[in-house]
This record gives C-alpha cells, structure tokens and sequence, in this order.
C-alpha cells in the first residue's frame, strides 16, 4: 500500500514558474529571467535610487529568486545566500553572547562543526538533544534559551521531529524556532504551516536539482527577522551570485515534477532494501516500519529520495558494497538528479565528535543513499548485484 501524506493544495507548480517572474519587470518583457551582472547601478541623484544601488545590498536575479522562494513556503520574505552553511551562520550571528541554543542532536555534520568549533567561540552554547524526545528536548531549554535548531528528517539517521509541538515549546518562551527543510524542500513540507519562525535551505541540494550551484537561502514571515536578516545578508557579504542565482530559479521550475520522481523512486527502493537478507535495517519515513510513519503522513505532503540504511556486516562491507556500485556514484551531497550514495562516518559526518556518533548509532554500517532520477529498475538491479558480491565475502 503507498503511504498516505497530506494531500498537495492546488497551485504549488504554478507558483513555481511564475512567482516573482512578471516579465513586464524587465525592460525587454522577456520571458526567462535575465542574468543582471552589473555589480553597481546608476542613481538618480546621490543616495537617491532605482532599487538597487550596489549588487552585495540587492540583485534584480537575486530578487526573483527569492520572491519565488517566499511564494513556494507561503512566506512573506525569501533571502539567498553563498551556501546553506552561510544562512545558518546569519540565523546564528543573530544570536548575542551568553545565549542558548537547542539543536537535534542528529544534523548535518558541518552544522554541528559549526556551533562547535565556530559559534561557541562567540560565547554561545548549545545543547544537543533527540528531537523525538519532546521531554528531554523540553528539558534542555535554558533562562537564556534564544534559538532551537531542528532539521526534519535528520541527517543522516532520517528522524521525524514533530515541528508543531516544538514551535509550541518554542512559542511559550519566546524562542525563535529554525527548521532545516532540506530534505524535503518545500515542496514536501512547509514548517512556516506549523509554527516554524525560519525555514532553512541548502538551495545546492533538491531546490537546484542539479549539482552545479552551491547556494543557501531562508524564508520567513517575521519582519523583525527579516530586517536582521537582510542587514547581515548584507553586512557580512555572504550572497551569491546572479549567474547562481538564475540556475536556481531555473532549477525551481521543475521541481515538482522531479520531488515526485524522487519518492516514487526511493520507495520503490527502500522496500527492495528492506526485504533484502544482506541488509539490517531501512530508515525511511514513508515505510511502516518507520518510528515516526505516522508523524510524517500527518505533516508532510509526500518524501524525498534520500534514505539511509544498514547494511550487515563491518567496514569492509560497507566500502565493498559502495566501491561496486556502478550507477549510484560514490559522492557526498544530495537532492541532484543523478543517484548518490556515501558512508557518513567517514564523509559527511566525520566531524562529529565520535563519542556522538556512536550514541547516534552512526557507524561503520550506516549507508546513505540519495536516489535520483534515473530508471528505478536499473537503480535497483546496481544494488541487488553490489549486495550479491558483498555477501561473498
């Protein structure tokens, strides 16, 4: 039986194509959004513009972009930035000394890297907590507590954190509430719908679609953290650039069609994994066996193509079994068309301090696999004969 998310509103394509792309903008009327490279811009007099005065404080290629970003989440305010990693740092520059954060405690390694090699030098502490645990998330929030930071699903264990009773804990002490949607993209879920104060993207991942820009971006519908926002987005330069800007708006247009190739896809393949006697254990959300199924059919209107498992035996089996793939290409990243498939101990994760990683149950069994848009058959036989010679040894 297929899984039975929140149905999908009418519209969500539409908004797609057109949001934020009225050609009457443009002097030319063109249809496809021009790339503007011009880096400054003629003023009418001095202080006195046009909109745009200088490309780091705002981009007409930029601006579309994040327009159509703010339509897609039902946001009044979309931003971009140079990588994902970049709009994290402006939620976290937010942020003053002596301040709190709560985060899951399973999230992208160069998050964690982040608040803990980087942010805790500004005085800034976090606590790392199960989100599936809403007592013992609860119980981590401090007097000083100003910001939770949640990725759902996580990464790279595929948890479901409940982002409408965190945004609940979250409203009760005035703490602003960050969701990672990368996973899902807004085409799958929409955190804003459920009490989320900030959305978080890397845009590189299955809003580009196509592995060739590294981008992040932040919508939300807080003035107030909108204008900081903005102020450090140009404060500290970290933006991205028009030519970026313009793949990636291009890479919006299809992403429906591409998000419900990518579920039809990973199902199909996670439930080749589960029933395979080489393989441990399958964390996928829209299979029953997930322990949060249920969580993700009540918030999310579908899921994505990336899943992780566990494969039987050490090391050696799972480097054998990712060394003999021959479609899904040994890679780190997510979200492209193309398959991928890694070991997060040794690459994605491999900052983690690993005492973490092995409280998480991040080991040397655990395989991420991003699936991507080519014929599921083929997908599933480069994985049925990689398992086959794996289990020979």
């Amino acid at each position: 039986m297929e899984p039975n998310f929140r149905e999908q509103p009418k519209g969500f394509a539409t908004k797609a194509i057109h949001a934020g792309q009225d050609p009457s903008q443009w002097s030319s009327k063109c249809i496809v959004t021009p790339i503007s490279l011009s880096t400054t811009f003629k003023q009418r007099s001095p202080g006195e513009h046009e909109g745009y005065e200088y490309s780091r404080s705002g981009n007409p290629t930029r601006n579309v972009l994040e327009k159509c970003l703010a339509s897609l989440d039902g946001a009044r305010y979309g931003l971009t930035f140079s990588s994902g990693l970049g709009a994290e740092m402006a939620v976290f520059s937010m942020l003053s000394n002596g301040d709190h954060v709560v985060v899951a405690d399973d999230v992208y390694g160069g998050t964690g890297r982040l608040l803990r090699q980087v942010i805790s030098r500004l005085g800034i502490q976090s606590n790392f907590v199960d989100p599936t645990d809403l007592l013992a998330f609860e119980s981590a929030f401090q007097s000083n507590t100003k910001l939770v930071w949640i990725e759902t699903p996580t990464n790279p264990l595929i948890k479901v954190a409940d982002i409408e009773a965190i945004s609940k804990l979250c409203r009760k002490r005035n703490v602003v509430l960050a969701v990672d949607n990368t996973f899902l993209t807004s085409y799958f879920q929409r955190p804003l719908e459920l009490g989320a104060d900030l959305v978080c993207y890397s845009l590189t991942k299955y809003m580009n679609g196509h592995s060739d820009v590294v981008m992040g971006g932040i919508t939300t519908n807080s003035d107030d953290l909108f204008g900081q926002l903005k102020f450090l987005q140009n404060a500290t330069g970290i933006v991205p650039s028009p030519f970026d800007c313009y793949q990636v708006n291009r890479g919006l247009k299809t992403l429906p069609l591409r998000m419900e190739q990518h579920q039809k896809s990973s199902i199909a393949v996670a439930k080749f994994l589960e029933a395979h006697p080489f393989v441990e254990k399958v964390l996928h959300p829209a299979l029953a066996s997930h322990p949060q199924h249920q969580l993700t059919l009540k918030q999310t209107y579908g899921y994505s193509g990336v899943f992780s498992f566990y494969i039987k035996g050490g090391l050696r089996h799972s480097k054998a079994f990712l060394q003999n793939l021959k479609i899904f290409a040994l890679a780190e990243s997510l979200g492209g068309y193309e398959s991928l498939a890694e070991l997060p101990l040794i690459m994605t994760h491999a900052s983690v301090p690993e005492e973490e990683r092995e409280k998480l149950g991040i080991n040397d069994s655990l395989i991420r696999l991003s699936v991507g848009l080519e014929d599921v058959e083929d997908l599933i036989q480069d994985l049925e004969c990689s398992l086959l010679k794996v289990m020979s040894l």
